[in-house]
């Protein structure tokens, strides 16, 4: 599909900053309407993920569920996904936002953590979904993080996808992994990578106590993410190193194979993004893959002064999902 140069949101004022639009979106929404009823699904290896199920009101049970990921060391709290599910609560649908490994408000029990391209919980989460029997159409949205594992996923799965998976959503999404973490490490993000790491770090420090001879404690702590990459991530889940874990979760070479179709909103003026997060060109020859390019939003941002609270993200999404999701 061509690639969507011609967005409709439009950022005006200070909100033209990348840096006031993600921050105001993180820090100034508030969406406390969302009222989450927490289930906990056991993974095959031992471990658990906890899942925040928020039912549609409407007097008849639904049969569509949107399933949310967030992005680094967010969890179901974040404005972003409880803005996404408070919309699709009130159009019928029910949703279940998904915390990932040692995110939501516990630690996880194994050695291993989440990671940008953990793609086994997903299809955990689906298969126990599924299981339920009460779900015809089921649509992922994810961020940044959260939006790669949904984009590897749908391409490792290709024909093997469960049917009741309709469509995708993605938004801010680092899609290259090795140069998007180049990025990160800029001086203007200086602000974020700093908040990233004092939250990992503390979670290697809880790890390293209860394995002691396994996870050694954040002593000097990195303060990059090819350092706590190389340290933790990419030992603790199977990888060599840093770039091993990079290069093989970057979900940019799976998107030829994913079947269904997806939206990748990714803004221009996101500092945390590479040129290679964009495949302008390449998007244009794929059947199910719509990317759209906004010249502004910032990350995960996409502020919108709506009357009813809304932001353009969760609308964009239903309007796509609507139109390619029947």
């Amino acid at each position: 599909m061509p690639h969507i140069a011609s967005s409709s949101y439009r950022a005006s004022g200070v909100f033209c900053n990348a840096h006031v639009n993600t921050l105001w979106a993180a820090l100034k929404r508030k969406v406390d309407e969302v009222c989450y009823q927490r289930t906990r699904l056991d993974t095959p290896d031992g471990d658990f993920l906890d899942l925040d199920w928020s039912l549609s009101a409407h007097e008849t049970a639904s049969d569509c569920l949107l399933i949310a990921l967030h992005g680094l060391e967010g969890s179901s709290n974040r404005p972003y996904i409880k803005g996404f599910v408070r919309f699709f609560n009130l159009k019928g649908w029910d949703a279940l936002a998904v915390n990932f490994r040692g995110c939501g408000g516990q630690p996880n029990d194994l050695p291993r953590t989440y990671h940008v391209g953990e793609t086994g919980d997903l299809h955990a989460v689906l298969e126990h979904v599924i299981s339920l029997g009460r779900y015809q159409t089921i649509v992922l949205a994810g961020f940044s993080l959260g939006g790669n594992v949904i984009l590897k996923y749908l391409g490792e799965q290709s024909d093997k996808l469960f049917k009741e998976v309709r469509a995708a959503t993605v938004f801010s999404v680092p899609c290259h992994v090795p140069t998007a973490n180049i990025e990160i490490e800029r001086w203007y993000n200086r602000l974020y990578l700093w908040k990233f790491l004092w939250t990992l770090n503390q979670k290697m420090r809880e790890k390293s106590k209860k394995w002691p001879g396994l996870v050694a404690p954040p002593f000097p702590p990195p303060f990059n993410f090819h350092q706590f990459d190389n340290r933790y991530t990419a030992p603790l889940n199977g990888f060599e190193n840093a770039l091993d874990y990079w290069q093989r979760n970057s979900s940019l070479p799976f998107l030829e194979h994913i079947k269904r179709p997806v939206l990748l909103v990714n803004a221009w003026d996101d500092s945390f993004l590479s040129p290679a997060c964009y495949p302008t060109d390449w998007a244009a020859q794929q059947a199910n893959f719509y990317l759209e390019t906004p010249l502004h939003g910032g990350h995960v941002g996409f502020v919108t002064f709506d009357p009813n609270g809304f932001y353009w993200t969760e609308r964009r999404a239903w309007d796509f999902i609507c139109h390619t999701s029947s």
